[in-house]
């Protein structure tokens, strides 16, 4: 049977599946954009994003059935159309980009994620963007998503000033990507990314997917989130470095 085998591969992606679980908790919601870019330590960033789609599509179920009673239907139908143009643009220029690319755009999103979060942290007092600023980070959101799974910090900047509540947020947010990545399995397929060695250590690395999700959950109630945080930007940053020098070199 068609397998990853390297043991390095598997320690960065099983932290990284129970990362991006943890974040469609509600608890560091946001941070699963880091999953790829760990993977991405070990494999080509378009196949750690090929690995991830059912992994996804498991914790996307979950979140929706956790939170189907807390939804913005009427934000969700705005952002949704935005979204899918975002991975028309992904999948057009997927085959454009070679792997280096890729690396960079993931890298450097990630780098200028983390400088937003430090420098410019959202205040309660935020106004929230104008509708076509939403349009934009929408779009940004479905080609990040499509590249690397990391569509949570652009559509994050436009949802986060509305002061949703936790709740509806996360639930919006569940339905919304839930749709996202649904949208992304047949350009993933023809772009040839579903191969039987990616599917079957996707399959592998299933099991981990509920269980991050309900570490996020008691995670919430028993750590510092201010520790939790400084973590999370500590590994960004080494990582966005990283694929910005493999990208560079």
């Amino acid at each position: 049977m068609p397998l990853i085998t390297d043991p390095s591969f598997y320690l960065v992606a099983i932290p990284a599946v129970l990362l991006l679980g943890m974040s469609k908790s509600g608890f560091g919601s946001g941070f699963g954009s880091l999953a790829v870019p760990m993977m991405a330590l070990a494999v080509t960033v378009p196949q750690a994003a090929a690995i991830l789609m059912p992994v996804l599509l498991v914790m996307d179920l979950l979140g929706m059935a956790a939170f189907r009673n807390n939804v913005d239907r009427r934000l969700l139908k705005f952002l949704l159309p935005f979204g899918l143009v975002g991975i028309v643009i992904g999948t057009l220029l997927f085959k454009m980009l070679d792997a280096r690319v890729v690396a960079g755009i993931v890298g450097g999103f990630t780098l200028v994620f983390l400088a937003q979060r430090l420098l410019f942290p959202p205040r309660p007092d935020s106004v929230p963007p104008p509708r076509w600023v939403g349009a934009l980070l929408t779009a940004a959101s479905g080609f990040t998503s499509f590249v690397a799974h990391a569509g949570g910090p652009p559509i994050n900047a436009y949802i986060i000033p509305m002061r949703l509540s936790p709740l509806v947020f996360t639930g919006t947010m569940a339905y919304f990507f839930f749709v996202i990545n649904i949208a992304k399995w047949i350009p993933y397929a023809w772009l040839g990314l579903l191969d039987m060695r990616n599917m079957t250590t996707s399959l592998a690395l299933l099991p981990f997917a509920p269980i991050g999700v309900w570490v996020g959950v008691r995670i919430a109630h028993r750590i510092q989130p201010r520790l939790f945080y400084r973590l999370i930007y500590a590994g960004m940053l080494l990582t966005g470095i990283k694929l910005l020098w493999d990208a560079w070199s």
